[in-house]
């Protein structure tokens, strides 16, 4: 649900979805119990080898059209992908630009509003706006047609994630998970704030269920602060910095660090024996930082994507496209519907 969420590939619910096999938190790595909710320094804890930067992209702003911007960190030549990350952009939205009626079909689509709205109208009948700092988690599944407009006049932007699901769960029903910016869990300590929009942090966790597992935070850091959040080994991790400047990686010589500023994607690597258990950032004492921390754990299976459907095989896309002509097999709701903005823009 969300603007930039309909660009990745092309021009991205509602019913229950179960839970994940695994629970958010809590991972089971070789064998092992591994929480994200074991802390002890600003921000995370038991962090005892912080992941290096494998590599940094610089987001440049991009328009694509009247009333539509990104900056793309996922997605891109330079990083195709990063298992289960599927593309990672922050957009700029305001009229006239919308996304009409589209469907979707094998990924979960995160949309995280930095300033303004977002309005949306599914064919279920799920419709409203995110605002500042609000977060929808949609889980696309075996079916989702929508369209996505500016929520108000000016300028919107905000994050946008598209996360891919599992072989098992690519045909889940779908589902939509909501907070509001007040109703997002936050903890604070030593100069750095978190909002938990998935997984845990400092104490505070997120109520969303993410069919796969991961973590989401917004993190901002006074100048002169330090960070060391838990990630488990083995899950893909980047961080991609809003505002200020951070410098990542460890400092104590063992790995090597790495400042970022503003739009820039810090894609975090997994350690030589891929046992590196977490993500260190710092601020000098003259900047402050915004960034989105995210990671998650990688299915490692084939992915095929192809404009709003992404499966695992070329046949699987072309059911899809196929499932959605003929309104079956998870698109029957979209028989004779339209949207609001669609009723809207045909007044017009």
């Amino acid at each position: 649900m969300s603007a930039a969420a309909c660009i990745p590939f092309l021009p991205p619910p509602m019913a229950e979805a179960a839970a994940p096999e695994t629970a958010i938190n809590d991972v089971v790595v070789a064998g092992a119990k591994f929480s994200c909710g074991d802390e002890d320094v600003a921000g995370g804890g038991m962090v005892r080898r912080p992941r290096a930067v494998a590599r940094k992209l610089t987001c440049e702003r991009r328009a694509l059209g009247e009333g539509f911007a990104l900056r793309r960190g996922i997605g891109r030549p330079e990083l195709d992908s990063l298992d289960p990350f599927l593309s990672l952009d922050e957009f700029e939205f305001s009229p006239p630009a919308g996304f009409h009626d589209h469907p979707h079909r094998g990924f979960e689509n995160v949309t995280y509003m930095l300033e303004g709205g977002f309005s949306y109208h599914d064919f279920s009948g799920h419709k409203g706006t995110i605002n500042t700092g609000d977060v929808q988690w949609m889980t696309a599944g075996r079916g989702v047609v929508h369209a996505e407009m500016p929520g108000g006049h000016g300028v919107q932007r905000g994050i946008n994630l598209w996360i891919n699901l599992s072989s098992k769960d690519k045909m889940v029903e779908p589902r939509y998970q909501e907070l509001a910016s007040q109703d997002i869990p936050a903890a604070e300590r030593d100069g750095v704030s978190v909002k938990v929009i998935a997984g845990e942090a400092l104490g505070a966790r997120s109520p969303l269920q993410t069919r796969t597992p991961a973590l989401c935070l917004d993190v901002t850091m006074r100048p002169g602060a330090r960070l060391r959040q838990p990630v488990p080994p083995g899950w893909s991790a980047c961080a991609y910095v809003i505002d200020g400047e951070a410098v990542f990686g460890d400092d104590d010589g063992e790995s090597d660090a790495a400042a970022a500023g503003a739009h820039t994607c810090v894609v975090f690597g997994y350690g030589d024996d891929g046992g590196a258990d977490g993500v260190a950032a710092r601020t000098t004492e003259r900047a402050a930082a915004r960034f989105l921390l995210v990671a998650a754990r990688p299915h490692g299976e084939a992915v095929v994507k192809d404009g709003p459907f992404v499966m695992n095989t070329r046949e699987e896309v072309e059911q899809a496209r196929d499932d959605y002509r003929n309104r079956r097999n998870g698109f029957e709701m979209a028989a004779g519907w339209s949207s609001d903005h669609a009723a809207t823009a045909a007044a017009h």
